[in-house]
């Protein structure tokens, strides 16, 4: 019995850790896309990563049960986060607890491009647009 489950242990191990490789470089914006484009990249029960890309803005929002990370891949915008408005740019990793209004506006000509990673697993249900005064 020992031996049993820690074959099931061993097996479930190595099967969450053979996820699939994506190169974000490949990742890139529909021509037909008029603002955001935004691609799953993998999930489980606890977390979700997505790259999205961003031609204008992402409108202010907040996940009431997630928390966020957002690392930039390419390009630079201004993000509101709660009260604060900052400059982004490649490699600039932001990480938005749960609960907090953000929103993002692409500065560059380029469109900007990030992954966000969220956890709890993302379904969507938790996202709430915030009309702005």
């Amino acid at each position: 019995m020992r031996y049993w489950i820690l074959s099931i242990l061993t097996s479930t191990i190595f099967s969450v850790n053979s996820q699939t490789v994506v190169n974000i470089d490949t990742v890139s914006i529909p021509a037909k896309t008029e603002n955001i484009y935004n691609t799953l990249l993998f999930s489980d029960s606890l977390a979700s990563s997505f790259c999205i890309v961003i031609k204008n803005e992402v409108k202010p929002h907040k996940h009431q049960f997630h928390s966020e990370h957002v690392l930039v891949i390419e390009g630079e915008g201004q993000m509101r986060l709660a009260n604060k408005s900052f400059k982004i740019k490649k490699d600039d990793l932001i990480f938005i607890p749960k609960n907090t209004i953000h929103s993002v506006k692409t500065t560059s000509k380029q469109p900007l491009k990030v992954v966000s990673i969220q956890a709890p697993l993302f379904d969507g249900k938790d996202r709430i647009s915030i009309e702005e005064k």
